[in-house]
């Protein structure tokens, strides 16, 4: 069991050297060429891209719920709830129960969002399979979902320290945090922060950029009676999918690679 341990541990600093070196040794990325090809990859994914939105509301709205139960349970329990020594009982509850609401909904979006850039992989390069909106939904993703969850949260943290500017810098590498888990599998969720730190670094203005742009994009289809954003506000995660496979490309055979 020990041996097994330490092999696993060999593997998965195996998958971040080469990662790190893919990194390394790339070129810069294109703000064309990224542009150009996620513009065209939409057209071929911009239903799975509606579903992955709708899902997220979908499965968040259980956690506002969870939000307001104290609310609602107080208001139809006792209806002098909003009297101090009650409504501090209510708040406390609350503080008790955001910071589950946060892990729980940042923890979706991230497999969500991860499963829709694995559907992008599908549908640019012609492979068979499936479109599997819940694949890091599975039991052995959910540990390092939290773990990813977490890790977030304290980098906004350090960013909220520094005045927001930190936040300012940390976006970059949170928005490639998704397309590590969906393509870098043998990583831990430390090593997927660092190996996202590391690729944002190397490019954080053009990926800057190409968010920037994707995302007033993404709000043009506001045009249409307001429904129409619902089809085009994945485009920044298109583009973040061109992000990892023009700079590392996709990690099929990591363990070979290694040796």
């Amino acid at each position: 069991m020990l041996g097994y341990y330490y092999f696993y541990k060999k593997i998965r600093n195996i998958g971040l050297e080469v990662t790190t070196k893919k990194i390394n040794n790339s070129k810069p990325l294109d703000f064309g060429i990224i542009f150009n090809n996620s513009i065209a990859l939409f057209k071929k994914v911009w239903v799975q891209g509606f579903v992955t939105l709708l899902l997220t509301f979908t499965l968040m709205l259980p956690f506002y719920i969870l939000m307001y139960i104290p609310i609602i349970a107080a208001e139809v329990t006792s209806p002098e709830m909003f009297e101090q020594e009650e409504l501090n009982a209510t708040v406390t509850v609350m503080v008790l129960i955001i910071p589950i609401v946060f892990v729980g909904m940042i923890a979706v979006s991230l497999a969500l969002n991860a499963s829709f850039l694995r559907i992008c992989k599908l549908k640019d390069l012609g492979e068979i399979g499936s479109d599997d909106y819940f694949y890091f939904f599975k039991k052995k993703y959910i540990p390092k979902l939290i773990e990813l969850v977490l890790l977030v949260i304290g980098i906004f943290i350090l960013g909220m320290l520094t005045c927001g500017i930190g936040i300012f810098y940390f976006i970059v590498p949170i928005s490639l945090i998704p397309s590590f888990l969906a393509f870098n599998e043998d990583l831990s969720s430390m090593e997927i922060v660092k190996a996202s730190f590391i690729l944002g670094n190397k490019n954080w203005l053009v990926i800057f950029c190409l968010l920037l742009v994707m995302g007033v994009l993404g709000q043009l289809g506001i045009i249409a009676c307001g429904i129409g954003v619902l089809f085009t506000v994945m485009l920044g995660e298109i583009s973040v999918y061109y992000m990892c496979k023009n700079s590392i490309g996709f990690v099929e055979e990591i363990h070979q690679i290694g040796e």
